[in-house]
């Protein structure tokens, strides 16, 4: 996966600074001189995400709860000026990962930059499973289905077998159809790849 950082900042000689220092580093930069530059034409592309908290129009705070509501999820460093403290500190209390506050040193936006795209390489991770535990999951029968909540909840076959009025035997086999089904190697397994359904 190529490393994509999105700068998104009205200032265009900061913006041009930035994407030659990001450049230099061997990353992929797209910039965007406005929130709804960003919104109209970012196509999914993995990431993380520079961010002017103060911006004409649709500010940084804004834009991150516009992410949220639409289900973009790139990590977050928020660029701040001196005055820009506060709305900073909203941004982190929104799940931002980090600030920096203008002038900053290179090195130090660089080090977060490497942290903000080891964080969006975990999330891909993440959703990478929880597609396909879902994936798997469709594959059930309604009574598979049945079976693997009450298996993940810590009921025992003979309980599952009262719950659903069928026999303790019947429970084994959707179980291990279940298991099968799930590609899951142990119960832990199964537990796990069900949270990641939610």
């Amino acid at each position: 996966m190529t490393d994509t950082v999105f700068i998104v900042d009205d200032d265009d000689d900061f913006r041009d600074s930035m994407q030659w220092l990001l450049e230099s580093d061997n990353l992929r930069v797209v910039t965007f001189n406005s929130a709804q530059q960003f919104l109209d034409n970012y196509d999914g592309t993995p990431g993380c995400m520079l961010l002017d908290v103060r911006m004409p129009e649709i500010n940084g705070l804004a834009l991150q709860q516009m992410m949220s509501d639409r289900g973009i999820s790139l990590p977050i460093i928020v660029i701040s000026g001196h005055g820009d403290i506060p709305m900073a500190v909203s941004a982190m209390k929104n799940g931002a990962l980090d600030f920096i506050e203008k002038p900053f040193d290179d090195e130090v936006l660089l080090q977060l930059v490497a942290k903000a795209l080891d964080t969006a390489r975990s999330q891909a991770d993440t959703f990478q499973l929880a597609r396909q535990a879902r994936s798997r999951y469709q594959l059930l029968s309604r009574r598979e289905k049945e079976v693997m909540t009450l298996v993940v909840s810590g009921k025992a076959n003979r309980e599952i077998a009262e719950a659903l009025g069928i026999s303790p035997k019947t429970v084994e086999v959707h179980r291990s159809r279940v298991m099968s089904k799930m590609q899951a190697d142990s119960l832990p397994d199964l537990v796990h790849q069900a949270a990641r359904l939610d």
